[in-house]
């Protein structure tokens, strides 16, 4: 859907052929290059998988905002990344960035700017299926940390053509705050190269007022889709020359109910301007429904994958605490957990509702413990506030709805807490993706780390269990009043 501050395309001269938006497209009949079959797995994703805010019993639930992206590269020579390449394509990996066709400035950026040694895994991987013509479609999936930004980013600016000037590579996030952080990738990447850039997020780089009304003439583009939409609209933005189509964080892109249904008429509309357009989908996770969505828009894709039971992060040791009520939930915290706190670094924890953050959040403070918390429904400067003081060290306790369960990277935060255990909308479905990304927070950079699952329900059980099964990961169970446990297991953590 079209954000807030959209406005109708401007009115077209007499006998002129209007302009249309991907909005506008959804009226039309047909179905887009490669969507000939999709519209069962359209309505499959939107429905089951739906995103955008919840509410939950009056409640409202906040979706990740992967915004804030990995401090440096984790690599895991131990994970399994399984590769597939459609026809008779053979791509060896690239040991060294010289062996890619890469310009001299863009490989100065990556050694001086972005003091790169080699390429990591995934971009050893992924990089030769890129760049190498006839530039085939990609799907590719590697955990946080392992260099995913860099691919998509590189990607783009390999595309660009100094001389045009037009947008010719466009990358599509979910968040303003996502946009912001990939564009001061991209920027530190390009240094040495001509390249311009600009996102929906630039807007007070034109003259200052916050509102773009130039055409835009920027060779790379990143942005949210309600913004897009908008410039297309005011015929600011034309996507003739794109060349190369990124979808960052392309899971939650394709599985909420308008990300998917803009996404789809996008990736239509660019397709019929130009048929050969390379679209990459880059995630952290794709659930096989995702996958499957993934499939049917990229028919002739590669795919890189990593196996779904290497990114349960061993080195982060998981415990379920089986707690007789939801006060006995605040107890474990206060007499088991938040004692040891000081001397293991920082915490995150993690609930279900804004309410529930900031009900916790006042209780621990009425107690005279000292933390902070965070939802999505915070203004930018509040937020970021929150995160830099939490960065910085100065609070040791942040607690948290789903919306930083993704991308945000602290190096000192050695224990995640899952108040409240992750479901899906139906609060009864396991949140599989959203457990990985929550215990992901601890254990950054090959520390060590630990997750404590607080249950005082039979489905809090039930969906620990599946989440144990579907992981293939063994979870002991604590006592919630042993403290001589707990105390064993946070030495353990030091």
């Amino acid at each position: 859907m079209a954000s807030a501050g959209d406005t109708p395309a401007t009115k077209p001269a007499d006998g002129e052929e209007p302009k249309k938006s991907w909005a506008d497209e959804a009226d039309e009949d047909g179905a887009p290059p490669g969507f000939e079959n999709a519209s069962d797995a359209v309505k499959d994703i939107t429905q089951k998988l739906e995103t955008a805010v919840k509410v939950d019993g009056g409640e409202v639930v906040d979706e990740p905002d992967p915004s804030l992206k990995t401090e440096g590269l984790r690599e895991r020579p131990e994970a399994e990344i399984t590769t597939k390449t459609e026809g008779d394509s053979i791509y060896a990996s690239a040991h060294k960035f010289e062996e890619l066709p890469l310009s001299p400035e863009l490989l100065k950026g990556l050694y001086v700017e972005m003091k790169f040694e080699r390429p990591s895994k995934i971009q050893a991987l992924t990089l030769p299926m890129i760049l190498t013509p006839p530039h085939k479609d990609l799907i590719a999936q590697a955990h946080n940390g392992s260099g995913k930004t860099t691919c998509f980013v590189l990607s783009m600016l390999s595309r660009v053509d100094p001389s045009v000037p037009h947008p010719q590579a466009l990358c599509i996030c979910p968040t303003r705050e996502l946009v912001v952080q990939n564009l001061n990738v991209l920027r530190k990447m390009a240094k040495y190269t001509s390249i311009t850039s600009t996102s929906t997020a630039s807007e007070a780089e034109a003259g200052g007022t916050g509102i773009r009304r130039d055409p835009i003439r920027e060779q790379v583009l990143i942005g949210t889709h309600g913004k897009l939409k908008n410039w297309v609209q005011k015929r600011l933005l034309d996507l003739d020359h794109v060349a190369i189509l990124v979808f960052d964080e392309a899971d939650e892109m394709l599985k909420a109910d308008g990300f998917a249904d803009d996404s789809v008429r996008l990736i239509k509309m660019i397709r019929k301007k130009n048929p050969k357009v390379q679209l990459l989908l880059f995630s952290a996770t794709f659930n096989d429904a995702v996958k499957r969505f993934a499939v049917t828009i990229a028919p002739q894709a590669n795919q890189v994958f990593v196996a779904k039971e290497q990114l349960s992060l061993d080195v982060i040791a998981q415990y379920n605490v089986r707690c007789p009520d939801r006060n006995a939930k605040t107890r474990v915290l206060k007499e088991m957990i938040f004692p040891n706190c000081e001397r293991l670094g920082q915490t995150m924890i993690f609930v279900r509702t804004r309410e529930s953050a900031k009900s916790l959040h006042a209780e621990m403070e009425r107690d005279g413990y000292k933390c902070t918390s965070i939802t999505g429904d915070m203004q930018h400067a509040e937020r970021d506030r929150v995160v830099q003081e939490f960065r910085d060290g100065t609070t040791k306790i942040l607690i948290s709805t789903d919306v930083l369960s993704r991308g945000f990277d602290v190096s000192q935060v050695t224990l995640v807490i899952n108040y409240d255990v992750p479901v899906e909308r139906d609060q009864v479905t396991p949140a599989y993706e959203t457990y990985l990304h929550r215990i992901g927070r601890s254990g950054r950079f090959g520390r060590k780390g630990a997750a404590f699952n607080l249950m005082c329900t039979a489905q809090d059980i039930d969906v620990m269990n599946r989440i144990s099964s579907y992981f293939k990961k063994s979870i002991e169970e604590l006592k919630w009043d042993d403290e001589d446990e707990f105390i064993k297991v946070l030495n353990k953590t030091l």
